[in-house]
């Protein structure tokens, strides 16, 4: 090595003969730009996990190109750009395939459903993508708060129900450009009822009254999520967990749902 330059340890060569699937960074906390239906964009606060393969004869990678190629693209990951990012990702760092995670908030205004309040609803969403030079995957996901009332309690009780909060996540597999809202819109009509960041007391009374009568199990949640999915034909494929926090139980109630 000639005086003066620094040794390229990740080039060298590895002897034990062990390719890796995954290398990479993990939890990168990075300010991205989203497509927003009612304001165009929305920044936000997104966490990052970006993955190439690594050959058996490579020592390692290169960690600071993820980084490179992500101020790159910084503004412009969504969508419909992922996965140029991905190609990116295994040109920089000459891998055979390319893996990213993208997880950030998503804020909506929403109003009560009496008096019309406005707020911001926060919602979790997700990018997860592949790349291997002959096909790419990828996903989008949205975790959905929401209520549910437990059918069997309503059923058996002179008075009253048990209810509780639930979370519902979906990913989809898509053919053509979607809005987040529009999926978000479909879980939350799937439940009991909807959760908001601000109700006075003519829409508690509303929400309470209108779960109440209409009773679900976790499992009726993810059958009508499923249901409402398989009549869209631009998913093609979806998966569907629902995860009930129990009000009168030391557990959650669960059901998972994957098409066919």
């Amino acid at each position: 090595m000639s005086k003066g330059r620094l040794a390229d340890i990740q080039n060298q060569r590895d002897t034990r003969n062990i390719a890796i699937n995954k290398v990479g960074v993990k939890g990168i906390k990075y300010p991205i730009t989203v497509l927003d239906r009612a304001k165009g964009t929305q920044a936000v606060n997104a966490e990052i996990n970006m993955y190439v393969d690594l050959p058996h004869h490579f020592k390692g990678t290169h960690m600071s190109r993820f980084i490179e190629v992500l101020n790159e693209f910084r503004g412009q990951i969504n969508i419909k750009t992922f996965h140029m990012v991905l190609q990116k990702m295994r040109e920089r760092l000459r891998a055979k395939s390319a893996h990213m995670e993208i997880s950030f908030p998503y804020f909506i205004q929403k109003r009560a459903p009496v008096t019309k309040a406005k707020s911001m609803m926060e919602y979790r969403c997700f990018f997860f993508g592949s790349d291997d030079g002959a096909r790419t995957e990828f996903k989008v996901g949205v975790s959905v708060p929401v209520t549910t009332v437990c059918p069997c309690s309503k059923e058996i009780s002179a008075v009253g129900a048990h209810n509780q909060r639930g979370l519902v996540t979906v990913f989809v597999r898509f053919k053509k450009f979607f809005w987040i809202e529009d999926l978000i819109r479909l879980i939350e009509e799937s439940a009991s009822g909807e959760v908001y960041a601000l109700l006075k007391r003519p829409d508690e009374k509303y929400v309470t009254e209108r779960a109440y009568n209409n009773p679900m199990f976790v499992e009726d949640v993810v059958r009508n999520v499923a249901l409402k999915l398989s009549r869209e034909e631009n998913f093609p494929w979806y998966s569907i967990e629902a995860e009930n926090y129990e009000s009168i139980h030391n557990h959650s109630a669960y059901a998972y749902v994957e098409s066919p």
